[in-house]
């Protein structure tokens, strides 16, 4: 029973220390195989893998993906013309030299995080100095963001990471002059739209006078051009009568005689005083009947 006891232990132990030897990498890690803290061999390629047990030999796995610093809060910055800027920012970065990593981190990524942090911000301090708000916001931010780049890449080279790419993304005035920008913005606005409301009054005003203008020469031309037609009509009027009435002289004056009654009599209330013998009544006179003295005609 001992015996059997005895083979159970060393079988266990036998199994333990072949289990201790095997070790599986994937896809998304680095294995770095290290004995008494000196890099024995680096492992990139995904499968199965051998090693000595430890305390000989021990593993390290490293993230191969592409990581990101992303800062809780933007940096403060000042520009060439010493206006303070706060420039919020991201890295994204990968491990390229695993055994370099190794030796300038010891493994942690929160210190490669820190380093790396500390390399982009000496690079965005040295570029953004050199400009303009203007020019980092809009003008050269993609030289801005080139510049940074370059600088880090050579950097985070020397310490085994490879950096993917490096962006500005948000750049804002600190708080205390954002209230002085926004009102020079609202003077300026304001000027502008002073501008255009004077010049469009004046625009107005001149469209105004020209349609009046126009109105006045069209009312003086219909008026001239009425006349002469109520003149011309008024002319061929008087042709037309004198060619009528020219043949029959005595009905013309008989027709120009109702005419003059008419005239004097338009209501009940007209009424004339003249001669009955006189021509006015030329053609009320019955035949056969006298009149003499003055009468008061009244109309009826």
């Amino acid at each position: 029973m001992n015996k059997i006891m005895s083979f159970l232990a060393i079988f266990v132990g036998l199994l333990l220390v072949a289990y201790s030897t095997i070790f599986v990498v994937n896809q998304k890690n680095y294995a770095i195989v290290f004995a008494f803290g000196e890099v024995k061999s680096v492992i990139s390629e995904p499968g199965l893998h051998f090693k000595l047990p430890p305390p000989f030999q021990n593993v390290l796995f490293l993230d191969k993906r592409i990581l990101t610093i992303d800062a809780d809060e933007a940096d403060r910055f000042i520009t060439a013309e010493k206006k303070n800027i706060l420039v919020d920012s991201y890295v994204k970065w990968r491990i390229s030299d695993p055994k370099l990593y190794f030796v300038s981190f010891a493994g942690e990524e929160r210190g490669a995080r820190n380093r790396l942090s500390q390399i982009v911000k000496a690079a965005l301090n040295d570029e953004i100095t050199k400009r303009t708000v203007r020019e980092v916001i809009s003008g050269e931010r993609g030289k801005v963001m080139e510049a940074i780049r370059s600088k880090v890449t050579e950097e985070a080279r020397q310490i085994g990471v490879e950096i993917v790419d490096v962006r500005l993304k948000r750049v804002d005035y600190v708080e205390q002059i954002n209230n002085s920008v926004y009102d020079r913005m609202k003077a300026e606005r304001l000027r502008v739209a002073n501008e255009l409301r004077s010049t469009g009054s004046a625009d107005s005003e001149k469209i105004r006078a020209d349609a009046d203008r126009q109105r006045t020469v069209l009312l003086a031309e219909a008026y001239r051009e009425s006349e002469e037609m109520r003149g011309a009509g008024d002319a061929e009027a008087s042709q037309i009568y004198a060619k009528a009435f020219g043949q029959n002289p005595e009905f013309y004056k008989f027709y120009r005689s109702l005419e003059a009654y008419r005239a004097s009599f338009k209501s009940k209330s007209d009424f004339v005083v003249v001669d009955p013998s006189s021509d006015f009544f030329k053609y009320f006179k019955t035949p056969g009947v006298s009149s003499g003295g003055a009468n008061a005609v009244k109309s009826k």
